[in-house]
């Protein structure tokens, strides 16, 4: 019970670290285009987003894949500034979906945010025998870690469209265009070449 709560808290830790806010703003990223009422969508991207994630560390853990850490930081804001990027775009075009890539984009940028934690995972569970079980432990601590960030993102779009009266586009908007800010910043900080 105690690797339970080590790996589950590990992975609590790793969304909620302040410090490395990049989840963060990508799960605001992913999560801003969709109010409360439509919080299922928003578990299953953050499902997707979870899954795709474990994949790549697992892919580490086993050492199937290995890739250059400077190319992945790079491509972690790239992956948040195209999502707000889409953001802005599917609004100034007025598209009232945005379903089908922000799933899209759940899946193959988590793919890449995993390798961002792939080296670090994979000195944390060390030569362990068995690397399934920590890893699904890690899962479960993101997921629970996302589940509370995107909701306190619906929450505080609801907040803001229903006593601010604030119009969801311009939500969506100034969201995204912070989110895009952020992300070019820490793509600029983070050149490899």
């Amino acid at each position: 019970m105690d690797d339970f709560t080590l790996y589950v808290t590990m992975g609590l830790n790793h969304v909620l670290d302040f410090s490395a806010y990049d989840h963060i703003i990508f799960l605001a990223a992913l999560s801003v285009v969709y109010i409360i009422k439509e919080w299922k969508k928003v578990l299953w991207l953050v499902t997707l987003f979870t899954f795709g994630h474990s994949l790549t560390l697992a892919l580490s853990a086993y050492e199937v894949v290995n890739l250059d850490v400077a190319l992945i930081e790079f491509l972690i804001p790239v992956t948040i500034f195209i999502t707000a990027l889409s953001n802005i775009i599917n609004v100034y075009l007025e598209k009232k979906s945005t379903n089908s890539i922000n799933l899209l984009f759940a899946l193959f940028f988590g793919l890449i945010h995993g390798l961002g934690f792939s080296n670090y995972f994979r000195m944390m569970i060390g030569q362990e025998e068995d690397k399934l079980l920590p890893l699904v432990e890690f899962a479960l601590g993101i997921e629970l870690a996302q589940i509370v960030i995107v909701i306190g993102i619906l929450v505080i779009g609801f907040a803001l469209m229903k006593f601010a009266k604030l119009k969801r586009h311009h939500w969506i908007t100034v969201t995204s265009i912070l989110i895009a800010i952020i992300s070019a910043k820490m793509m600029w900080e983070r050149i490899f070449w």
